[in-house]
Order: C-alpha cells, then structure tokens, then sequence
C-alpha cells in the first residue's frame, strides 16, 4: 500500500533537513519534499530522526545460535581455528527446520537494531556427512522462507567450497556439509528460491583455500552478473598457505589474476599490505568489514586510514553473529581504529562528524555489496528507512549535526524506533511486529540443540 512519512528531521544525500513528506509506492520512494507541511493521512514521525536504514553486508545466520558457547579457553592457545573446529562440531547437530529458526530470529535481532537488508553468505547446503537433500537447495529454501516470514532484504549468496584447504586439500568433518563442486554448485544456483521484489541472487567462492583459480573462473561463467563476495586476508595463516601456494598474497592474487571491480566484496581483508589496501581501494571492490566478529576471532585490525584516503568503499557485516548490533558495528570499527593509532576521530576527515561520516560511508558501500538500489533516501531507491527516537535521554540534548554522533558512541539502547525494509514497516516501537512467535521458535529449536550437545 502506499504511504506517507512526515519527519521533523531526516536525512538526505545532501546532508539534514527539516520537515520532511516522504512518499512511498510499491516498496520503492517516489517524493521527497522537505521543508514543507504534513497532510492528513500523513504518519507523523513526532520526535524521530529519519535515516537511510544500513545493509548487513556478511552474515551466517546459523552461527548465532553459538553465541556465548565458544568463550571457555582450552588446553591450548585459542584462535580462529580452534573455534572453526568447534563450530564444524555444532554443524553435526542442525536440521532445516532449526537452521530456519535460528535465521528468522537473527534476521529479526538484524532489524531491529537498524539494518533493513542483508547478505547471507550461505555454505551450509547438505546434510551431515554431505549428502545433498532431495531438494539440492532446501537450506537455500529455508534462508529465503526466514527472510521472507520477518520482511527483510535477502542478498542470497551460495557459497563454493570445494576444498578443505589450500593445494586442494579433501573436505573432511564439518566441511562435508559445505561442498559443491563447480557443476553441483551450478545445479544448486538453478534451484535458488524465490527472493521477492527486492531479493538478489550473487555468488559467493568461500576463499581462496577453499576453491582454485580455475574454478573461480567457471564460477564467473555460471554468474556473469550479480554480487560476488569471497572471504579474504583474515588470518596471517590464511595468507601464508596462498602465499606458498599461489605465490602471492591472497588480496593481491585477486587483484591481479581475478580482476576485481564494483561486484566484488572482500570480506575482513584485516591482513594486507599498503600496497595492498589502496589497490583494494582503487578497484571498485567494497571492503566487507565486521568488527565485531574480527575482534571475538582476533582477525586483527583493518587498516582504515590508507584504504579511506585512497577512496575505498567499505560496509559492514555481522558475520559470526556473535552480538548483532548495528551502532555497536560501526563504534567498534573506529575503536579499533583509536587503539591501535592512539588517536581520536580517525576515520573521519577535519571538521567531519566521525558518526556521519561512517554511516553514510556503511550505507554506499552495503547497499553496491547487495547489489541493492538503497543506502539513501531519494527518488527511486527503496524505502530502506529507519527512525532513531530524538527524545531519547542520551539522544535529546544533541542537535541534528550530532545525532549520529550520540547513536554510535554513547550507544543508547532502544534508540531505534521504526524500520522499513523497501516499504515493508516491520519494526514499530523498537519490536519487531512478529517477535514473539519467532523468539518462541527460537528458544524451541535451542532447548532442542543444547540437549544434543
């Protein structure tokens, strides 16, 4: 149905006004007319900031069901690849039913902290041991049902995992549930489900260690269009295995022997060269950075300065789901930026808001990473809205230039009240409009995997 928003505040790619009459026809914004007067009919956004609403560039959704599981420290040092062995053992355990559980209830956490789409970077395809489904894309199938049931944005990404690691090494444990060759893949791409309006089909080759260069090249054949993500560059061991492989460095085998360019996401990219980042910056390709996840992992720390003042596009995912959190994404993306540079506000230019200048550049760069016409309220776009509550105790004292400012870093809770995912109102008041069924399944399907585990 049609609809009109009236906003006190909003803002614009021009930067804030007032008074803002906002249509909405067919998921997708047709008038913006600030500076002007509600009419009756109008839903009056009384006290609200309205703001493009953010894309989750990186996501899997079955990983937050391992929130809070893995933080007990072993017999060893702890890494990244002690908690990949944990998560494949988590894997044996999920059915269809609780992968679609689990990712409607994270989808919901998602919008109601303030993103209004997402990518799923999505590699669990078959069932333990690795057999396919009768169905080849019943996960993919139960992904888009979840997405589908909560209102959001689906950026559907099946992953190509064809090895266990570098040199083509065979899958084994948990990675069985994970592998395509490229002609399964193709076969499981041909069955993707039906996405909505607003839905997009990419492709994801998982990294380097898990794919060859000459079958990144058939993937291209297979997906000629479309967003393409690959995870690339988060660990110094993952670098050292395709450095010994392939001769180069993984972020520099993509730009030279791939070519990368505005279809490409790399996930993390935390351990690259100079060189590196600013050729990274210069291809066109977004940098898909998760802070959150990166510091739970202990990836490292994304150079952001160099990539930044070489022109570099970036947005940000939720990858392992750990906490999902949008304001908390973007603070702990320039927090790591303070400590590792001892310095203040130093992703953002002089003069320049640290806040404004991190969500705008999140949403520019989510929004080409999903291939989603969003990340700005104009003419055209869909109507990927949210409000933040101006009346808020830690939000009421800053004006319009500091709102951004006072929602990432003094991190109020329950600061965003409303969000639309193209035209779709699916959080009101803070809550999503169906929570409580979906947290009730949630809680079902986790009552049921902690008795296995």
């Amino acid at each position: 149905m049609p609809q009109t928003l009236f906003a006190p505040v909003a803002l614009l790619p021009e930067g804030w006004v007032r008074d803002l009459r906002l249509e909405i026809d067919e998921g997708r914004i047709t008038s913006v007319t600030p500076n002007t007067s509600p009419r009756p009919g109008d839903n009056l956004l009384a006290e609200r900031a309205l703001i493009p609403a953010a894309a989750n560039l990186h996501s899997h959704t079955f990983q937050r069901a391992m929130a809070g599981m893995t933080e007990r420290r072993g017999p060893s040092p702890d890494s990244f690849w002690t908690w990949r062995r944990l998560m494949y053992k988590f894997l044996d355990h999920l059915t269809p039913e609780q992968v679609e559980a689990i990712a409607a209830f994270a989808f919901v956490e998602m919008l109601e902290s303030g993103f209004a789409a997402v990518a799923e970077f999505h590699y669990l395809h078959h069932q333990p041991g690795g057999h396919p489904y009768d169905n080849i894309a019943e996960m993919s199938q139960r992904i888009a049902a979840a997405a589908g049931s909560v209102g959001i944005g689906l950026t559907l990404l099946p992953v190509l995992y064809t090895y266990g690691g570098a040199r083509e090494a065979p899958l084994s444990d948990g990675q069985l549930r994970f592998g395509c060759d490229i002609d399964r893949f193709a076969a499981l791409t041909e069955c993707a489900p039906d996405l909505g309006p607003d839905g997009v089909l990419g492709a994801a080759p998982h990294s380097l260690r898990a794919t060859t260069p000459r079958d990144l090249g058939a993937l291209l054949a297979v997906r000629p269009s479309g967003p393409l993500h690959i995870h690339a560059a988060e660990q110094e061991e993952e670098v050292a295995q395709i450095e010994a492989w392939l001769g180069r460095r993984p972020v520099d085998f993509l730009l030279s022997e791939i070519g990368l360019d505005a279809r490409w996401c790399l996930i993390h990219a935390t351990q690259m060269t100079e060189t590196e980042t600013r050729e990274l910056a210069v291809s066109g390709a977004v940098a898909g950075l998760c802070p959150i996840t990166e510091a739970n992992l202990g990836d490292g720390i994304f150079n952001g300065p160099t990539y930044l003042a070489a022109g570099g596009g970036f947005g940000l995912g939720t990858d392992s789901n750990i906490q999902i959190n949008l304001a908390t994404e973007l603070r702990q993306l320039e927090y790591s930026q303070r400590l590792r540079d001892r310095a203040r506000n130093v992703l953002s230019v002089p003069g320049a808001s640290t806040g404004t200048t991190l969500y705008t550049g999140a949403l520019a760069g989510g929004a080409r990473a999903l291939g989603r016409d969003s990340g700005a309220i104009r003419v055209g776009a869909w109507a990927d809205l949210l409000t933040l509550d101006r009346d808020h105790a830690s939000l009421a004292p800053l004006d319009q230039l500091q709102i951004l400012d006072g929602w990432i870093f003094a991190g109020p809770r329950g600061a965003v009240r409303d969000v639309w995912s193209a035209g779709r109102r699916v959080v009101s008041d803070g809550r999503h409009f169906d929570r409580d069924r979906i947290e009730t399944a949630w809680r079902r399907t986790m009552a049921d995997l902690r008795a296995l585990i």
